[in-house]
């Protein structure tokens, strides 16, 4: 697999590990990627994008200025277990108006992990991309892309999820936070055309590659092999825009449904089998906290 599923991996273990959403704790882990392979299949980072790349690098930065101001040793600083410091660490590690398709090809762990608690689920989901791309834009996907998430897991159907009113129908889980103009034309069905003839492209761009992988979901005649080749044959960043479909076309159609076949070759297949019992098993024991420990970013109307 590539960088889009090492990526879900650290944000899984992450969730996993600290029992909640921690973002320091999800930078760490994408730089232990980047850096070691960590979560990698091949042992290393490769195919990583500019954006997360160009985060990572902050992060690191914002690192060694926080040890030396904090009188941390470098080396303890990936272990930072400190609340009190954590929170006044700066995660949000991107430029302003970063807009890449990297925020959502990992997004799947955290609807998976706060599902009970929609609202929850789709503030999460916004930051975890935020983290590593600034745009509004990519705030929005993810928040938008969770909320389905959310919906398939809490039974709603292919033509519910897919409803030109669910973002409507759904306020109240996005806190009445307005979506973007370009991620609510999707929400409203703008992928609902003629594929790759209409222009639907699977780009690095966040907009362009959410609105394939709907597409892809929209046409794929309730097959998830359908879908999943549907969205690799758009070409240009084929493995995102097929990460992306599987995250929504997974939570629709359930494990079973998968090709037996792709199945056996998987890399890993025991261990994200496990991974994703345990997040189900620590998603099913988190309780709403009284008061959120995460602030969003602020965020640019543009």
């Amino acid at each position: 697999f590539t960088d889009d599923t090492s990526m879900a991996l650290c944000l899984a273990n992450s969730l996993v590990a600290c029992r909640g959403f921690k973002p320091y704790d999800q930078l760490v882990r994408y730089k232990w990627w980047y850096k070691f392979g960590y979560m990698s299949s091949t042992g290393h980072c490769f195919d990583i994008g500019a954006a997360t790349s160009n985060s990572l690098r902050e992060f690191e930065r914002r690192q060694n200025i926080f040890a030396k101001e904090f009188s941390i040793p470098i080396a303890d600083m990936d272990q930072l277990s400190n609340d009190e410091l954590v929170q006044k660490f700066d995660t949000y590690c991107s430029e302003d108006g970063v807009a890449g398709n990297g925020a959502l090809m990992r997004l799947a762990p955290v609807p998976l992990f706060f599902h009970k608690f929609p609202v929850i689920a789709v503030e999460y989901s916004g930051v975890s991309g935020q983290i590593t791309h600034g745009d509004r834009k990519a705030c929005d996907a993810c928040r938008y892309y969770g909320a389905l998430i959310v919906a398939a897991l809490h039974g709603y159907t292919k033509e519910e999820l897919l409803d030109d009113e669910f973002y409507s129908k759904h306020t109240k889980w996005f806190c009445n936070n307005q979506l973007h103009p370009d991620i609510e034309s999707i929400a409203k069905g703008s992928y609902k055309k003629d594929g790759y003839n209409a222009g639907i492209r699977g780009k690095g761009y966040i907009v362009a590659a959410l609105e394939a992988a709907l597409w892809a979901f929209w046409s794929d005649g309730n097959s998830f092999e359908k879908g999943a080749l549907a969205a690799v044959n758009l070409g240009d960043d084929t493995d995102t825009t097929a990460a992306i479909y599987g995250q929504l076309a997974g939570a629709h159609y359930g494990y079973r449904k998968l090709p037996e076949r792709w199945l056996q070759h998987a890399y890993a297949k025991t261990f994200m089998e496990k991974l994703s019992k345990w997040i189900a098993y620590e998603g099913e024991s988190w309780q709403k906290p009284i008061e959120h420990t995460v602030s969003p970013a602020p965020i640019s109307n543009i």
